[in-house]
């Protein structure tokens, strides 16, 4: 059976964003990085095997990190969707 590889997204700390390497993950450069709205915290997304710069993190399914995002560290409520 034919199986499509699903995307992953790991949390960072903003602190950790020199440690990326942007060509294992789908994100082109840090200035595309979507951040917490306080700041201290963004996310990567990739395919396939978790690259070494983020081993040991949670990952996150598209279904999960929705969730997340939509949160009050992610979303301003008073910003229109």
């Amino acid at each position: 059976m034919y199986q499509v590889n699903m995307k992953q997204y790991v949390i960072i700390d903003a602190s950790e964003v020199a440690n990326i390497n942007f060509d294992q993950v789908l994100e082109t450069s840090a200035e595309t990085l979507r951040f917490s709205l306080d700041g201290t915290k963004t996310f990567v997304k990739y395919e396939g095997t978790q690259p070494s710069f983020l081993l040991g993190k949670t990952e996150y399914n598209h279904e999960e990190i929705l969730s997340i995002l939509s949160g009050p560290e992610w979303a301003d409520p008073n910003e229109p969707i």
